[in-house]
């Protein structure tokens, strides 16, 4: 069967070369099919995965010296061209390379200043496939009653959109509005674009929120039609809904979550056997029995891509009638699942499973705190509350004690990141930031999850049927490689090269930086270090876990790939096998989800942490002028960023370290004093001051007070071992050489200059560097 893929490796065989249409229709053998050829061909040209040269030829962009990618815009005008090929580096644009592109466009790159030493390569962009947004939100500036300007929220855009009088949609000046782009962007006009929808004044509640939210294209409403086929679904369950499913009501099993969840997806089991070993069952709400494949639901939940948690709201990607309603596994209540059933031994290993579908009706619903306060505080009053389930929660918390270890064992890597919980009030006013504890009820559940990640995605690919995998590639090994050199500057080694570096390796760096003051400076650029997981039909095992197989099952409610998995499952379990059809086709559309999925995770991400730091910020605006402890999280060329215990972070620009000039060591993560020695790094103490916060912008600027610097030396770098002066040799009985006569001048010029005082030398006065205050 023709399809994309297929022409596309076709085209990137090394032997290939660039041919004409039907030159590709003799290679191929496609007589016949000659009008579906120039349609796929046209899609990837459309595209830029396929390049048509002015002979007609078609090759790939690698073939063409081209290379296709995203733009990163910049603040400063340039931009950065992050390429599909994760091999590849980033390539720099100049701002006159840039050629009317945007942040977020899909473009064509020519490189032609390869990399040299330390630099980035860089390009022009040649053309834009596709453009990344037709919307920006911003602020109207009113300049005449004829035209005014959109200042864009997004820093990366670094030009105003200009709107004429007809066009400005009756918004006022300091107005956040919504602009829909009518003109694009060229080397001799701005982008033009109409306003759609006025938001609100800036300062009015709740418009920041929106502004976000419209910003990355996070969609709050449903099509009347998805609407529509969500309360067609029955919110009870029928006996034809029962068929070929095991019947789970009389097993033991509760859901546990956070306090606030109303989606519950998943719900636990465990059961001592004769044999000493423990079955643990995973059950997984069936959402893909509800929502059918092609449907206005699965149209919709597919753009989504997964739910989005915002610090006052949740924007689901399926309604709320199939996510709090016949989808959540709510307590007591028959519902339709997919279970995972796995026997484990004493050590945690996995004996036997079986996965299959499922109706269970759970016994409660459980909190994280009450589990925790059972199993760690012994509270007296819950334990009697619940004294009927307590011993599977004992059991439940010895056998994730197990599967953790086991996990440790094989060398996954255990980050112990703390994060924030911001509590807002009514109007969407944060009152409070704190930790939010990761207790033992939570890590229970994350081993549980992760298991039955594990368990489905290899039996899957045993059957070597379509899915889509959770993929964790394997780190750069140039990253890595800066990564071993800075983690010397705590007096720790790395065993074995970057390039072939395992995860046990790391691992066995995070166990003994546990609970030492370098800690989470260690974690945080190891992270940094690691490559992005993402979804992929092609197995490529997940680094970080350790592990060889694994997928995304666990939440259907709020991720389409577990839908996707789900679907497949199913298929399998009712059918037996997939034809060789309907293989190429799950194939097809399972790769392409898998790309649309990793890229609104990504975007879901951007704007929950856009949220966050918005709220973090405005927080902060209430405690100018107070002090805090804090420790070094980061360092640059225009400053110290630190991270308060309360996981708050702030910059302490350059400009007001004016004790010295500082130099700026990346290799180190530090700055240096070029007059004192003074070492600022990642890791050290301080004590700080609040001074500003830039709403806007969304930073908060600290004052240094105090630097408690950490006792640990820097080590020795090349270009200081090179200006170090040579070690004399001891003295010898061999003879000294004589001394060259000198030449070119009279023997009593000579004799005068070798008698006379050696004059001091004039030293230059050094000059202190510039620090850019610019950032």
């Amino acid at each position: 069967m023709l399809s994309l893929q297929k022409i596309v490796q076709f085209l990137d065989e090394e032997s290939y070369k660039p041919l004409s249409f039907e030159e590709i229709v003799a290679a191929l053998n496609l007589k016949g099919e000659e009008d579906k050829l120039a349609s796929l061909l046209e899609e990837l040209e459309t595209n830029g995965f396929v390049i048509k040269t002015k002979n007609k030829r078609y090759g790939t962009p690698d073939r063409m010296n081209l290379i296709r990618g995203k733009v990163q815009g910049n603040a400063k005008g340039f931009a950065f061209v992050i390429a599909d090929k994760s091999d590849l580096k980033d390539i720099y644009i100049h701002s006159s390379d840039i050629n009317g592109a945007m942040d977020g466009d899909i473009v064509l790159v020519r490189v032609f200043n390869k990399k040299k030493q330390d630099r980035r390569p860089e390009g022009e962009i040649v053309r834009i496939v596709k453009r990344g947004r037709s919307q920006v939100v911003g602020v109207f500036r009113a300049i005449n009653e004829h035209f005014g300007f959109v200042v864009p929220d997004d820093k990366r855009l670094p030009a105003d959109i200009f709107i004429p009088a007809e066009h400005r949609m009756g918004a006022i000046n300091g107005q956040k509005v919504v602009v829909k782009l009518s003109n694009f962007p060229t080397d001799r006009n701005s982008a033009e674009g109409e306003i759609i929808e006025v938001i609100g004044n800036k300062d009015d509640p709740g418009v920041d929120i929106v502004s976000i939210i419209r910003k990355h294209g996070l969609p709050e409403q449903f099509p009347p039609e998805v609407e529509a086929e969500a309360e067609a679904i029955s919110e009870t369950i029928a006996e034809k809904d029962l068929l070929g499913r095991h019947d789970l009501r009389d097993r033991v099993m509760v859901t546990i979550d956070g306090e606030d969840a109303k989606d519950l997806d998943d719900a636990v089991s465990v059961e001592k056997l004769p044999n000493g070993n423990i079955l643990l069952g995973v059950h997984i709400a069936d959402v893909g029995y509800y929502v059918t494949e092609g449907s206005a639901l699965d149209r919709e939940a597919y753009e989504r891509g997964c739910s989005v948690y915002l610090v006052d709201r949740v924007i689901p990607m399926l309604p709320k009638r199939l996510s709090n309603g016949i989808c959540s596994l709510n307590p007591q209540v028959d519902r339709l699942t997919m279970t995972c059933d796995m026997e484990m031994d004493n050590r945690g290993e996995l004996v036997s499973y079986d996965i299959y579908p499922s109706v269970i009706c759970t016994n409660e619903r459980m909190t994280y705190s009450n589990v925790q306060k059972i199993l760690e505080e012994q509270d007296e009053e819950l334990i009697e509350r619940y004294k009927e389930l307590v011993p599977y929660f004992q059991l439940m918390g010895e056998l994730a004690e197990k599967l953790r270890a086991k996990r440790i064992r094989r060398g996954a890597v255990d980050f112990n990141f703390t994060e924030a919980k911001i509590k807002v009030d009514e109007n969407g006013k944060p009152i409070d930031i704190v930790k939010r504890p990761r207790s033992v009820a939570e890590r229970l559940i994350e081993e549980f999850m992760l298991a039955a990640n594990e368990t489905v995605a290899e039996h899957y690919n045993r059957l070597e049927v379509p899915f889509v995998y959770r993929i964790h590639e394997n780190p750069d090994a140039e990253k890595l490689q800066s990564f071993y050199q800075f983690v010397t500057t705590f007096g720790y080694r790395m065993k074995g090269k970057a390039d072939k570096v395992k995860p046990r390796a790391l691992q066995d760096l995070l166990a003994k930086v546990s609970g030492r003051p370098e800690e989470k400076v260690i974690s945080t650029v190891m992270l940094r270090s690691m490559k992005q997981a993402k979804y992929s039909t092609e197995n490529a095992g997940h680094f970080g876990l350790a592990a060889n197989f694994y997928s995304h099952f666990t939440s259907p409610i709020r991720r389409y790939p577990d839908l996707l998995i789900h679907r497949v499952m199913r298929e399998i379990y009712y059918n037996g096998s997939l034809s060789p059809e309907r293989m190429e086709q799950l194939q097809l559309f399972l790769s392409d989800a898998s790309e649309q999925s990793s890229v609104r995770e990504r975007i879901a991400v951007d704007a929950e942490r856009e949220t966050d730091d918005l709220k973090q910020a405005e927080y902060m605006t209430e405690h100018i002028g107070e002090e805090y402890e804090g420790i070094i999280s980061g360092v640059t060329s225009f400053g110290i960023f630190v991270e308060l215990d309360n996981t708050i972070e702030g910059l302490i620009h350059v400009s007001f370290l004016n004790d010295d000039y500082y130099r700026y060591e990346e290799k180190y993560y530090c700055l240096i004093g070029e007059r004192t020695g003074r070492v600022l790094r990642i890791g050290d103490k301080v004590k700080i001051k609040v001074s500003g916060v830039n709403m806007e912008e969304r930073k908060i600027d600290f004052e240094l007070l105090e630097h408690t610097p950490q006792d640990i030396p820097l080590p020795t770098t090349q270009k200081e071992k090179k200006k170090k002066k040579p070690v004399r040799k001891k003295p010898t009985n061999k003879a000294a050489p004589r001394k060259p006569k000198p030449t070119g001048i009279k023997k009593e010029t000579a004799k005068k200059a070798a008698d006379a005082p050696s004059k001091p030398r004039k030293r230059r006065r050094r000059k202190p560097r510039k620090t850019s205050v610019n950032g």
